[in-house]
């Protein structure tokens, strides 16, 4: 299926793009979206949003950035919607099924709606492209994903994303749309492998913020981030991903990023976490629903993932840091390319 539209890139032609979700990534894409020359409109459930837009800014969750004029947001989503070339779905992964449903008669067909948002549903174990073509089947997929912070993007800073999709040509079409200064679209038709890296990656940040947080040392988090990335790769083989895809911007490029920083939502988390700080009122942190579903689909599939079945078991409250770390530090010696 080609997207509408594609067959006409190179014609200079801007896109009209429905961006659903307020929040600090939606908004930073809407900003980039508007820098590479397309009409934006920007749904929000949050009036205040809508109306801290309007004014130029959305403090809650870009405070101190300039929200240039141009982006039209709305409470309406048919609205924002309405004669739209493409959709970026800007959601949390654990409601975007419910998005969907509210947004189904009114996506226009045979649109691409692109994945913005990375994790697995945790009552289903879907991966976000499958909730997709089950509720808008008409609609071709695509994933956008890599190591990107939402205030860097909003501020226009140099950034390297990748676009995939099933269809080569689809994501190539979609990653010279998106593509403008400083945020330079790189395309892949491993459409399953950039989401795979994208949703478990926010696992290994957490369990990365827990290390710092706990105190562990800097050696003890190089270590957990390099066998997370040996998880990763032995999951993403199960799905059918492409090893240079997780060699690449939305596998390891992301992981690095995230497991590294406190502006990453799930970093902040797991700091938290391990410092015994209070965890209510933090931000949404994608990695804790997805550790759940990511540790029983390891356990389903026989496939060996400690520290992911460490994460989920932590966040239960079945074990403690120290004792999740006492346990992989004494589990069977092995080559280390033994993976």
């Amino acid at each position: 299926m080609t997207a509408k539209g594609t067959s006409d890139k190179k014609s200079g032609r801007g896109w009209r793009i429905a961006v659903l979700g307020g929040g600090a990534w939606g908004t930073a894409l809407a900003l980039a979206m508007l820098r590479a020359g397309h009409d934006v409109r920007l749904y929000a459930r949050d009036a205040e949003t809508v109306a801290a837009i309007a004014r130029g800014e959305n403090p809650r969750y870009l405070p101190g950035i300039k929200i240039a004029s141009g982006i039209a947001a709305t409470g309406d989503i048919a609205a924002a919607l309405d004669g739209a070339d493409c959709v970026l779905a800007v959601t949390p992964a654990q409601s975007l099924r419910a998005v969907l449903a509210t947004a189904r008669n009114h996506v226009p067909q045979g649109v691409p709606l692109v994945l913005c948002a990375k994790g697995i549903e945790r009552d289903t174990g879907a991966l976000l492209s499958a909730i997709v073509a089950e509720s808008l089947p008409d609609n071709p997929v695509a994933a956008l994903s890599g190591p990107s912070f939402a205030s860097d993007v909003a501020r226009g800073l140099p950034t390297a994303v990748v676009v995939a999709a099933r269809e080569a040509e689809l994501a190539a079409g979609l990653a010279a749309r998106f593509s403008a200064q400083n945020l330079r679209c790189y395309s892949s038709d491993d459409l399953i492998g950039v989401e795979i890296g994208g949703a478990l990656k926010n696992v290994f940040a957490i369990a990365a913020g827990a290390v710092t947080g706990a105190g562990l040392g800097a050696s003890a988090q190089a270590a957990m981030v390099t066998r997370g990335f040996v998880e990763l790769r032995r999951i993403g083989a199960a799905f059918g991903a492409k090893p240079e895809t997780l060699m690449g911007l939305s596998g390891l490029g992301d992981l690095l990023l995230t497991c590294s920083s406190a502006q990453s939502r799930n970093f902040a988390y797991g700091l938290a976490l391990g410092q015994g700080k209070p965890l209510a009122g933090l931000p949404l942190a994608e990695g804790v629903p997805t550790a759940g579903i990511a540790a029983r689909i390891a356990a389903e599939r026989q496939i060996e993932a400690p520290i992911i079945s460490a994460v989920a078991a932590i966040l239960d409250g079945k074990v403690t840091i120290g004792q999740a770390v006492t346990a992989l530090m004494t589990r069977p010696l092995k080559t280390e390319t033994d993976i």
